[in-house]
């Protein structure tokens, strides 16, 4: 299984930095979107969807919803940032889901209120990552920062956990997360944003903010992990797909990231940073 999830991470980093950093917004939403829809075909298996008909059909809805979603980034009269900004009125509540699991899964349980809540958790990910990417000439950079600060958080939770951690984090949704792990992936990305802000060239004055920012980042990257983890668990699923092998489906991979991109995004643009408007 290890060398799986090395041969497969060895192959995909360096697909994802390349494309994210050379290919065309154009391009990269189309391929974004790819991992989108598969993601929604997932999805719709967390909804205990045994029908191939109706797991097709929500798929189709998401993928019409990216391609709503494009026009709207390509006009410039319409609020691109207005869906990331409503995905975050989920991700709040879902802090309260996953404290909660299992005694609240009949507020989220019903197929309607998955099959909205699968609609707000894709969609505004593919809207927050490609409006970013195309914001200004650092989009492209931004993105691989938003990815890259995951990665480096993940990292250190998981090395933080195994040589610290205790104190379990959420034992009925992930009983493999721990406040040690958390905390150690916490601390490495505030000194990864701390370069980073050097990267990018930010004033001296906004490197508070970017770091303040990059933390909330990460704390809801993991509130990503555990949600999905909380909607597997519910479902009885171990893993949500067999498309990248060693690492199971592509809603495994992405988990952290539906929640961390709207955060970062908007966060970015409240921070007053410059090169995302509405």
């Amino acid at each position: 299984m290890l060398k799986q999830r090395l041969l497969t991470a060895a192959i995909l980093v360096p697909l994802v930095v390349w494309g994210i950093l050379r290919l065309p917004t154009e391009y990269l939403a189309l391929v974004l979107a790819l991992f989108i829809v598969q993601g929604a075909w997932e999805w719709s298996a967390l909804m205990k969807m045994t029908s191939s008909v109706k797991r097709g059909m929500f798929t189709f809805i998401v993928a019409a919803g990216l391609a709503v979603s494009w026009y709207v980034l390509r006009d410039e009269a319409m609020n691109w940032l207005a869906l990331p900004v409503l995905s975050l009125f989920w991700w709040v509540l879902a802090i309260a889901l996953v404290v909660q699991y299992p005694n609240a899964t009949s507020r989220w349980s019903s197929s309607i209120a998955q099959f909205l809540i699968g609609l707000v958790v894709l969609i505004p990910t593919w809207v927050a990552v490609i409006g970013l990417h195309d914001s200004n000439a650092q989009g492209p950079l931004l993105v691989m920062y938003l990815l890259s600060l995951i990665w480096v958080a993940d990292s250190g939770a998981y090395f933080g956990g195994r040589a610290w951690g205790k104190r379990k984090l959420a034992p009925a949704v992930s009983p493999g997360k721990s406040w040690e792990g958390v905390a150690s992936g916490a601390v490495l990305s505030v000194v990864y944003a701390v370069g980073a802000a050097q990267v990018l060239e930010l004033p001296g004055n906004q490197w508070v903010l970017f770091v303040v920012l990059s933390l909330v980042t990460v704390l809801f990257s993991v509130l990503g992990d555990l949600t999905e983890s909380m909607f597997k668990r519910h479902a009885g699923i171990k893993d949500s797909g067999t498309l990248l092998p060693g690492h199971g489906g592509v809603l495994d991979r992405i988990d952290s990231i539906t929640a961390a991109a709207p955060v970062f995004v908007v966060g970015y643009w409240l921070a007053g940073f410059s090169g995302v408007s509405a």
